[in-house]
């Protein structure tokens, strides 16, 4: 049994390690690509590949990820998906050409995939005493490795080399492998010494994929990861087609990402608290709203008012995040929540910047695109209302199934 009361200081630095490393891989790699690219022979012909690479692996892997972790226990399935990010990764800085380098991106985001899903129930099973501060943590953490990744990866290009710095940040999910090993083998010893029955592996929970529950936190997800990517992909380009300088857009982009920070101490605790945290969805819908519809009618004027509606928008994300523990009992639930909704939703999530970018192509103009994503919002809208709804996956499953299935 994990010992809530007092938890140990182990799966705090496990969790904190891996959630700082979730995003690292990607933003701490992207502004390296024309350095790369100048030593390795490549063009931004494939940077689009690299980046569907990235969300490909997020919705496979993350799919795959709750499975695995009903077979070999959750701890052990981590440490091999936190493994395979190092190998990546340290692949990755001594890749000798353009083959090794996407074989070995492929290797990490395998396990950044896994990663994204099973982080979330560990919080549940070793901190669930402490679920308000430790959803704020590991998205917070999560955050800080998206920000200051890509701050430190020119500088340490410049100075020592882009291999130094795109493989700088393998000794910390090193150590972080460590530290699921760990424990992984102490819930294996803990699961061998309870009664006849038990087991450190989540059991698979029949009937969840039934649920409203988990349809409407894929949805949520989906539609919160379409509208980011989609912002991600294409806001600089909108505000250059605008008249903007390019600067601007790039300064811009960033102001965007600035918003998640205080989003992760804030969404949490209100999610937790709040019997239901509709509100929230409302207020970020409205904000998505706000931002896409100032820049469809003004893009050069109030540039600044509307990426800060659309930061402040996409809070939907940590509460997607902490529903999944808030909205479970057990860790079994919140495993196959988290890997339905991560998987599922990141695979609807690619279809934004590529669906922006043919209907842009097609009609040579940006409102067919704003009128898709404010359509979008309509689906965000229900879907986040129903997840918010003060029911939990098991009640809802056992309400579904019959008792003897």
């Amino acid at each position: 049994m994990v010992d809530r009361a007092r938890p140990s200081l182990l799966p705090l630095l496990a969790v904190v390690l891996t959630a700082l490393n979730l995003r690292t891989a990607v933003t701490g790699f992207t502004p390296l690509l024309d350095v790369i690219g100048a030593d390795l022979g490549f063009g931004p012909s494939l940077y689009g590949v690299l980046g569907t690479i990235v969300t490909a692996s997020f919705a496979v892997f993350g799919l795959l990820a709750a499975a695995l972790a009903r077979r070999f226990g959750l701890e052990r399935t981590l440490a091999l998906a936190v493994a395979l990010t190092t190998a990546g990764v340290l692949l990755r800085a001594l890749s000798p050409s353009t083959a090794a380098l996407v074989a070995s991106t492929v290797v990490a985001f395998t396990g950044v995939g896994a990663s994204n899903v099973l982080v979330v129930p560990l919080v549940k099973k070793y901190f669930s005493a402490r679920l308000k501060t430790m959803s704020s943590l590991y998205i917070a953490l999560l955050q800080v490795g998206q920000f200051v990744a890509p701050l430190l990866a020119l500088p340490v290009a410049l100075g020592a080399g882009w291999r130094w710095a795109a493989g700088m940040w393998a000794p910390l999910t090193g150590v972080a492998v460590v530290l699921w090993v760990v424990l992984a083998v102490r819930a294996g010893g803990a699961a061998g010494a309870a009664p006849a029955g038990a087991t450190a592996a989540p059991v698979r929970l029949a009937g969840a994929w039934r649920t409203p529950l988990l349809w409407s936190l894929v949805l949520m997800l989906g539609m919160t990861g379409l509208n980011v990517y989609a912002v991600i992909t294409w806001l600089p380009a909108i505000l250059v087609d605008a008249g903007a300088d390019p600067t601007s857009g790039g300064a811009l982009l960033a102001l965007f990402s600035v918003f998640g920070l205080p989003a992760a101490f804030v969404v949490p605790p209100l999610a937790i608290r709040l019997r239901d945290p509709s509100v929230v969805v409302v207020v970020c819908t409205l904000c998505l709203a706000g931002g896409w519809t100032g820049l469809l009618l003004s893009p050069g004027s109030g540039a600044v008012a509307w990426v800060v509606l659309l930061g402040i928008g996409v809070s939907t994300f940590p509460l997607c995040l902490t529903l999944v523990n808030a909205r479970t009992r057990t860790t079994a639930g919140s495993t196959v929540l988290s890997g339905a909704m991560q998987g599922l939703g990141y695979a609807i999530a690619c279809i934004g910047p590529l669906g922006i970018g043919v209907l842009y192509t097609a009609t040579g103009s940006w409102t067919s695109s704003f009128v898709v994503l404010l359509a979008s919002l309509v689906v965000l809208l229900v879907s986040g209302c129903v997840a918010c709804r003060p029911s939990l996956l098991e009640d809802q499953v056992r309400a579904r199934v019959p008792v003897d299935a």
